[in-house]
């Protein structure tokens, strides 16, 4: 299944002498730069009826008209998976996902993700990059997510992603009895030894990336703490990295976690709580963004999985 394209457009006179790609970019905002640059070359989208070059530049007056086709993006097979959709609109779709659920074929796991199921829920997702999938969640972190619909979409989102305009909020439980809340503010990037690991990295280092998370004390228990966490930036395992960096690593996280701590007469209901909980204790609680079509702000809420809220119970208990 194919969708056209058409648009005919003028360039303004103020964009004369602009290169092509960057006043297909101001013309055309609703698909990403990438894509623009990659129809100019194809010569789908054309100059006064000529192909061009992205970095032709642009006097003023030209007709760019761009005729092309949104083919499937990938060999992904759609798969009747059972989603618990929150919102769906012409625009937007967005998803609670199970803790367990991969979101992206990859090697090792290359049906049964979270994709193949929108693929089935939506099957005009296969003509948008990734299946319209904008962000990510880990596989054991439960939540919610939002997929675009639309290229128009995916590009707007991807722009709110990038001007730190989406508000993402996750429920987390870490080890140890946390006095206040703050702010980490530590780059993140692949571990130098571990490749399947990120780590906190020196500024400037190589594949280090600015890395922000703001969190608040919830509730507080004997030797852990319910933590309300904020992202300002979206690195790879970035609550889990800084978590652990502050020596606070979340209940159950296989990859930062270490040794849980245990509080001192624990009744034994609790240690095989702790010691046999599955998955790291994250749970992305609330979304809220811009509607891509109508500027509207709009916020979801998940309420926090079962699992966690029988850890919750249990460390209440002691």
């Amino acid at each position: 299944m194919t969708e056209q394209i058409q648009v005919d457009i003028l360039v303004p006179a103020h964009l004369a002498g602009h290169r092509l790609d960057q006043v297909a970019a101001e013309l055309i905002p609703e698909y990403s730069r990438a894509r623009l640059q990659g129809w100019i070359k194809s010569g789908e989208l054309t100059v006064n009826g000529r192909r061009a070059k992205p970095k032709d530049k642009l006097f003023g007056g030209e007709q760019l008209v761009l005729r092309a086709e949104l083919e499937p993006q990938g060999e992904w097979q759609a798969e009747d998976l059972s989603l618990d959709v929150v919102y769906e609109d012409g625009s937007l779709l967005v998803i609670n996902k199970p803790a367990g659920l991969v979101v992206h074929p990859a090697a090792g796991n290359p049906d049964g993700t979270l994709l193949n199921g929108l693929l089935y829920h939506c099957p005009a997702l296969q003509n948008i990059p990734r299946a319209g999938i904008v962000h990510r969640l880990d596989k054991d972190t439960s939540g919610l997510m939002v997929v675009a619909k639309t290229l128009t979409a995916q590009a707007n989102l991807v722009d709110q992603l990038k001007e730190r305009s989406v508000s993402r909020l996750y429920d987390a439980v870490a080890q140890g009895a946390m006095t206040a809340g703050g702010t980490v503010d530590a780059p993140i990037g692949r571990h130098r030894q571990n490749r399947l690991k990120m780590a906190v990295l020196s500024a400037g280092a190589a594949g280090a990336k600015e890395a922000v998370t703001h969190y608040r004390v919830v509730e507080r228990f004997a030797a852990h703490t319910l933590l309300r966490c904020q992202l300002e930036t979206g690195r790879t395992h970035q609550i889990r990295v800084h978590m652990a960096h502050i020596r606070h690593p979340l209940v159950g996280d296989p990859l930062y976690g270490g040794r849980g701590r245990l509080p001192a007469g624990a009744s034994p209901e609790l240690v095989e709580t702790l010691q046999s909980f599955p998955r790291q204790a994250l749970h992305a609680a609330e979304l809220s963004l811009q509607h891509p079509e109508t500027g509207e702000t709009l916020s979801w809420s998940a309420a926090m999985p079962e699992d966690m809220l029988n850890l919750l119970e249990r460390l209440r208990a002691g």
